[in-house]
C-alpha cells in the first residue's frame, strides 16, 4: 500500500500559516504575554510570605480554618525551598491558560448542549486533543510563537480544552428535563432558561470540567519548560537535564502544593456558586476547624494585607540588576543566551552571563532542550548559545540550520566521543574487546537521543569497524535516562557500557574506563562552538568579537564547573564570581575595551 505523506501535507500547512498568519500570531502572543506578565507582576509584587498570607485567606474563606493554615504551609515550604519565583510564574501561566481556556470551552459546550450537531462534530476534534502526546503540541505552538510564555501557554491550553467542552456540554445535558419545560410554559425565553435555569444548576459540573481544565494544564507545565517558559516546569527540566534528584524533588513537591491549593479552592468555589451546594453548606454543623469567614471579612482581610505590604514598602521585586563594576559598553542593550543543561554549556553561559553584565549589557539566559534552542536561534528569538559540540554530535541540527547561523568560533576542543564502562568492568579496556564480552553486557549499548550525531557515527561506523553489529543493541533514549543506567548498575557494581564524550562530570563522579579507540572510528574530536543567530555579530560588533576571541583550557573550564557545582542549584553567577575573583584579569582579557572607553570612565569617577 502506498505511503499516505500525511506529515508532508501538515508541514506544508504549517508553513502555509506561518508565511501568511504570522501577523495574527504576533497579536495574539502579544496579548498572551501581556496578560502573563501582568498576573505574574501581581504575584511576585508582595514579599513571599505575605502573598501566601493572601492566598491562605482565600482558601480560608472557600474551604474553612485548617485549610487556609495549610495553605500558608505549603506556600510557606515553596519559599524556603527558593522556588517563589518559579512557582508564582507558574501559578501565572496555568492561570491565563485556564482563563483563555474556559472562554473558549465554556461556549463551545454551551452549543454543543443546545445542538447535536455540533456536539457530533467537536467530539472527533476533542478526542484527537485528549489523545495527541502533550509534546507534539508545542511543536506548531514553538513555530507559531516562538520559545516563551506564549509557546507554553497555547500548547497548555490546547492540551487541558477539552474537559471543559465536555463538562459544560454534560452539565447542561443532566438539567432535568421537566425543569426546562415548566420554565418554557412560563414563557421564558431560551436565554433566559440557560442562565437562569440550565447554567445554575449545571454549575457544579461546570466547576469540575474548571478544576479539569486547571488539573491538565498543571500536568502540562514540565513539558511546557522546554521551550523556555520558565517557572516549575524548567527547574524540573533542568533537574532531568542534570540528573539531580533532589532539585527534581523539591520542584516537584512545588507543583504538588500549586496542584493541592487549586484543587480544594475550585472545588470550594463551585459549592459556592452553586444554590445547591450553598444550601446543604449551611446545613452543615460547624466546627472549629471548618469555620469559614463571611465574604466581606475575606475581602477586608486581603485589603489589610494588601495596605499592610504598602505601608511596610514591601511591594516591589527586592531583586535588581546592579550597576555594570566594568565600563559601559552595551548601555543596557539586552542580549538572550540559551543554553543546554551540560556543564560546560552551563559554566560558560553564565560567565558570559557576568562578564556581559560587567560590560552593561542586560543579559537573559535561559534553559531550553537542543532542539528548540537551534529553532531559537535559527528564527532570531535567541542570541547566541556557546555549548556546540561540531561537526559531530551536533551534525544534525547544523545541518538543518546552518544557514540561518553565524558560526563564531571554537572555544574549547578537541572533545572526545566514547564508550565508557565503570573501572570495575575487568578486561574491557578497548572497543575490540566488548565483542568476547557481549553477555555480560546483555548484548546492550545504553545510548542517548537518536538524533544526536554521536548515535549516528556509533550505529553507521563504529559498530562496523569492530564487528559489532549483531552481537550488540544500541538502546536509544535519552542523556539523562543513560546518566540514570549508569548511576544505577554502578550502585549495584552490575556490568554497563554507555556513550559518553569528554568533558563531562560522570568522570570525576565516577571510576570510569573511557574505551580505547585503535581503530579510529570515532575520529576526531569535536570543537565546541560557539553559535549565533545570523547578524548578530554585525549588531554588536565588539560582543561578536570577544565570543571570536574566547577560549578557554581545560583546567579553567573544569575548576569553573568544580565551582558551580560546590556553590549548588541556582548560584551559579555567584560561583562565576567567585571563580573569576580567584582569576584576576580574565575579564579584561576575554572581554578587553578600548583605551578611550576606559579612560572616560576613569575621567567620570574622578
Amino acid at each position: 500500500m502506498p505511503r499516505i505523506p500525511l506529515g508532508d501535507w501538515v508541514d506544508s500547512g504549517v508553513d502555509w500559516l506561518v508565511d501568511h498568519l504570522s501577523w495574527l500570531f504576533d497579536a495574539v502572543k502579544a496579548v498572551m504575554e501581556g496578560m502573563y506578565d501582568g498576573i505574574d507582576a501581581v504575584l511576585t509584587a508582595p514579599e513571599p510570605l505575605l502573598m501566601a498570607g493572601i492566598l491562605a485567606v482565600v482558601a480560608w474563606w472557600l474551604r474553612g480554618l485548617l485549610g487556609g493554615v495549610l495553605a500558608f504551609a505549603g506556600f510557606a515550604l515553596v519559599d524556603s525551598l527558593d522556588l517563589w519565583d518559579r512557582a508564582m510564574s507558574t501559578l501565572a501561566l496555568v492561570l491565563v491558560a485556564t482563563v483563555i481556556a474556559l472562554v473558549i470551552s465554556i461556549p463551545l459546550g454551551i452549543w454543543a448542549a443546545r445542538s447535536k450537531a455540533v456536539s457530533a462534530a467537536l467530539r472527533p476534534v476533542l478526542d484527537l486533543l485528549q489523545t495527541m502526546p502533550s509534546m507534539v503540541l508545542l511543536i506548531p505552538a514553538m513555530l507559531f510563537f516562538g520559545l516563551g510564555t506564549a509557546a507554553g501557554v497555547v500548547a497548555t491550553l490546547i492540551f487541558a480544552l477539552a474537559p471543559g467542552v465536555r463538562m459544560t456540554e454534560l452539565g447542561i445535558r443532566q438539567v432535568d428535563a421537566e425543569l426546562v419545560e415548566a420554565a418554557e410554559a412560563f414563557g421564558t425565553t431560551p436565554r433566559d432558561i440557560l442562565w437562569r435555569v440550565q447554567l445554575p444548576l449545571a454549575l457544579p459540573t461546570i466547576m469540575a470540567g474548571v478544576n479539569q481544565v486547571i488539573m491538565l494544564g498543571l500536568s502540562m507545565v514540565v513539558i511546557a519548560g522546554m521551550v523556555g517558559t520558565g517557572g516549575l516546569g524548567g527547574a524540573v527540566n533542568e533537574a532531568i537535564g542534570q540528573l539531580d534528584i533532589g532539585y527534581g524533588f523539591e520542584a516537584g513537591v512545588g507543583i504538588v502544593v500549586l496542584a493541592i491549593y487549586l484543587d480544594r479552592v475550585t472545588g470550594a468555589l463551585g459549592t459556592q456558586l452553586s444554590p445547591l451546594g450553598r444550601r446543604a453548606a449551611a446545613k452543615a454543623p460547624t466546627r472549629a476547624w471548618s469555620y469559614r469567614p463571611r465574604p466581606a471579612v475575606a475581602v477586608v482581610g486581603v485589603v489589610v494585607l494588601a495596605l499592610v505590604a504598602g505601608g511596610l514598602g514591601i511591594f516591589g521585586s527586592s531583586a535588581g540588576t546592579s550597576e555594570a563594576s566594568g565600563t559601559n559598553v552595551g548601555k543596557g542593550e539586552e542580549i538572550r543566551i540559551g543554553y543546554i543543561p551540560w556543564d560546560e554549556g552551563i559554566a560558560s553561559t553564565f560567565l558570559w552571563k557576568e562578564i556581559l553584565e560587567e560590560r552593561g549589557f542586560k543579559v537573559t539566559t535561559t534553559q531550553y532542550a537542543a532542539g528548540p534552542l537551534y529553532t531559537g536561534l535559527a528564527t532570531g528569538q535567541l542570541d547566541f548559545q556557546t555549548d556546540s559540540w561540531l561537526p559531530t554530535t551536533h551534525a544534525e541540527y547544523w545541518t538543518k540550520y546552518g544557514k540561518q547561523l553565524d558560526d563564531l568560533g571554537t572555544w574549547y576542543g578537541p572533545t572526545s566521543l566514547e564508550l565508557t564502562v565503570p573501572s570495575y568492568v575487568k578486561d574491557v579496556n578497548s572497543l575490540a574487546d566488548l565483542k568476547a564480552h557481549a553477555s555480560e553486557f546483555d548484548g546492550k549499548i545504553i545510548g542517548i537521543e537518536p538524533s544526536a550525531g554521536m548515535m549516528g557515527l556509533l550505529k553507521d561506523k563504529v559498530l562496523k569497524e569492530y564487528g559489532l553489529e549483531g552481537t550488540y543493541d544500541v538502546v536509544d533514549g535519552s542523556t539523562p535516562a543513560m546518566l540514570a543506567e549508569l548511576k544505577r548498575a554502578y550502585a549495584r557494581k552490575q556490568p554497563v557500557v554507555v556513550t559518553l564524550w569528554s568533558p563531562h562530570w560522570a568522570y570525576s563522579d565516577y571510576d570510569l574506563k573511557k574505551l580505547k579507540d585503535p581503530k579510529g572510528a570515532w575520529g576526531k574530536g569535536d570543537g565546541v562552538h560557539t553559535l549565533a543567530r545570523k547578524g548578530f555579530a554585525d549588531d554588536h560588533p565588539q560582543v561578536g568579537a570577544w565570543l571570536k576571541d574566547f577560549s578557554m583550557t581545560e583546567e579553567q573550564l573544569t575548576g569553573l564547573e568544580a565551582q558551580i557545582q560546590k556553590a549548588g542549584k541556582g548560584k551559579e553567577q555567584d560561583a562565576v564570581r567567585t571563580w573569576l575573583r580567584q582569576h584576576p584579569g580574565l575579564i579584561d582579557a576575554w572581554a578587553p575595551v578600548a583605551a578611550e572607553d576606559a579612560g572616560s570612565r576613569a575621567a567620570g569617577v574622578s
